[in-house]
């Protein structure tokens, strides 16, 4: 199970945010720049798993689906493969 999740990122932010807001002792701003340059980094390197995920149709999981919250033994992410020749000529999907 990855160590970090996106939960924490988005704990991480509001907290950053908060402490921005603090008016006794306010967080610097140079401090809050880095703290969203390297969050961004985090979620643009998260688009591309996704992206990567979908290319491949979503059977190498692995640490994105930790990093994502979902459980080692979650649903199958993985696209249903299709059944051709369903009724009427509809697709069918396998389960």
């Amino acid at each position: 199970m990855a160590k970090n999740k996106i939960s924490d990122l988005r704990d991480h932010l509001f907290e950053t945010i908060e402490a921005l807001k603090d008016k006794d002792k306010p967080m610097e701003l140079e401090r809050a720049r880095t703290i969203s340059a390297v969050a961004q980094t985090i979620i643009n390197s998260a688009k591309v798993e996704v992206d990567l995920l979908k290319a491949i149709d979503g059977t190498a999981i692995g640490s994105s689906a930790s990093f994502f919250g979902v459980p080692d033994d979650g649903p199958d992410l993985r696209r249903p493969k299709r059944i051709n020749g369903g009724a009427n000529g509809h697709e069918r999907f396998a389960s």
